[in-house]
């Protein structure tokens, strides 16, 4: 028998594979298997859920900035894959969606490094996405992808930021109230300003005064700026050297107006809502952690440039503090430090000899004072 007569004829090789992969994920797609209904409205199919059980998925969504997927996305995407699979099987109405995280500096920079257009090269990354997500035989709804840069989507994004903005914390209530409702109980002297009365303020105090309580404010607030990149980074994109993980490019800390969630206001709401969640106590915990509630005391310290206002967990031990120490971006530096107290940088101080001998003659000499007398 001639050799190639003792190939099988079926041998299961990298072409049959993908034959068969192609067959039923075409399948898949003209019988809409993984479209999920609704009860109402475009998406309605009311007669394919009466009865069933609702279970959402939504996956981790995959920055676009590169030319396509790498190794790691699939790691997720398999296992949420196959429990929304099983759920599926087991009569469930498997809603699993995933999207595209296209803003962002990742996008910003893949452009800046092929010269093409942000919207131009993001699309046709998702694309080639898409066409890999297809080929791993996924179960996502396609109907249901998004990206945050489409305008229908990021509208709402800007929308939940003007609701926040237009919002303040009702401790006495424990929720968010429309900022509209604090300024009439301030006008009708129902809510006290806690000083000037709001009649007698000025237009100027007033709005201040608001500004102080709306969810979302402007602040001055010490952020890690890159001017290579033209942006600040979160402290995980700085490595260990000071440097951006993008580029490579000198990082520096410095005060910048930016916008800032109050976030301390509903902190407790937070951590009580937590308890409401069907989330493993591992995961809950870090939350607990990230929050970071803590109970203690305001303590403000003289000063001759004004009061140190500091927050302390433990006021019982302030009778021993003998010094104090400010960050270097605190507004009161510039006031108490004066060019004789400033340090000369590491790379120009002058050679000094070590005074630790002297340091510890000192401490010998006074452990002899101390020492009891020899008898005579």
């Amino acid at each position: 028998m001639p050799a190639s007569d003792s190939t099988p004829k079926h041998r299961y090789n990298a072409s049959l594979a993908a034959a068969i992969e192609a067959k039923w994920q075409d399948r898949w797609e003209s019988t809409r298997t993984f479209e999920a209904p609704n009860p109402a409205g475009p998406l309605a199919e009311p007669e394919k859920i009466a009865g069933r059980k609702k279970l959402f998925i939504l996956d981790m969504f995959p920055y676009p900035s590169g030319a396509g997927l790498h190794v790691g996305h699939p790691l997720g995407y398999i296992a949420t894959d196959v429990f929304g699979r099983f759920k599926r099987m087991t009569g469930f109405n498997v809603l699993h969606a995933l999207g595209y995280d296209s803003f962002g500096l990742p996008a910003e920079q893949h452009a800046i490094t092929t010269g093409v257009h942000p919207r131009e090269n993001t699309e046709s990354n998702i694309a080639n996405m898409r066409r890999q997500l297809r080929r791993l035989g996924l179960a996502h709804d396609a109907r249901r992808s998004i990206s945050t840069t489409d305008e229908q989507f990021y509208r709402w994004t800007q929308w939940i930021f003007l609701q926040v903005f237009n919002s303040w914390f009702d401790e006495e209530r424990g929720k968010a109230r429309p900022i509209s409702e604090l300024i009439s109980e301030l006008e009708s002297g129902k809510r006290s300003t806690g000083g000037t009365p709001w009649k007698q303020m000025s237009p100027r105090d007033q709005k201040q005064l608001i500004n102080d309580h709306r969810l979302a404010y402007l602040a001055d607030a010490p952020v890690n700026w890159c001017p290579g990149l033209g942006t600040i980074l979160a402290n995980e994109e700085v490595t260990a050297e000071g440097r951006s993980d993008i580029g490579n490019y000198p990082v520096f800390k410095r005060n910048m107006r930016q916008w800032t969630m109050r976030i301390t206001a509903y902190a407790d709401r937070l951590l009580d809502d937590l308890e409401r969640l069907d989330w493993p106590e591992s995961i809950k915990l870090m939350q607990r952690n990230w929050i970071g509630r803590s109970e203690g005391a305001h303590v403000r310290f003289a000063s001759k440039a004004g009061d140190i206002e500091v927050f302390t967990t433990r006021p019982d031990t302030l009778f021993g503090a003998t010094f104090m120490v400010l960050s270097p971006e605190h507004p009161l530096v510039d006031t108490l430090t004066t060019k004789t107290s400033v340090l000369p940088s590491p790379s120009i101080a002058p050679k000094r000899r070590r005074r630790a001998p002297r340091i510890a003659k000192a401490t010998s000499a006074r452990k002899r004072a101390l020492r009891p007398a020899p008898p005579r």
